[in-house]
């Protein structure tokens, strides 16, 4: 039987430490509160500081099985509580542990903060179906 996994590992920079140790507070109570929730907000990954503890990057990665969306929607949360601005993305690949077709890939996502939404995700696969299929593609 073969084994499915999501990898990410990026990081933020929410701007100051004050900043940086409000989004671990949050992401603390958040993964609490998803002890008891039937759909768990902030599953899938891991937020860490990256730097000193006076820096403002954080290091967000997969915990064994990554969620894309769910960083994302954490991601946008942040944008929304710490008033985050500018762009921000993060790439993705899926693997696993047994040779498979169509196993294997990833993509890529970026963040507008300051609008607080997504502007752009690419898919591997996708790209590559339509690349097969003579689809004029945008390399």
């Amino acid at each position: 039987m073969a084994d499915y996994f999501t990898h990410f590992s990026c990081l933020i920079d929410v701007g100051t430490a004050e900043k940086a140790a409000r989004a671990l507070a949050l992401f603390a109570d958040l993964r609490a509160a998803d002890q008891e929730a039937d759909d768990p907000e902030v599953s899938g990954f891991d937020l860490t500081r990256q730097d000193a503890p006076e820096g403002s990057i954080l290091w967000i990665h997969d915990d064994e099985h990554g969620d894309v969306e769910a960083v994302i929607r954490f991601v946008l949360r942040l944008a929304e509580d710490l008033d985050l601005t500018g762009l921000w993305g993060f790439q993705h690949a899926l693997t696993c542990s047994r040779p498979r077709l169509d196993a294997y890939g990833g993509g890529a996502h970026v963040i507008d903060l300051g609008a607080r939404k997504s502007i752009g995700w690419t898919s591997t696969e996708e790209w590559l179906a339509a690349a097969l299929t003579g689809e004029d593609i945008d390399a």
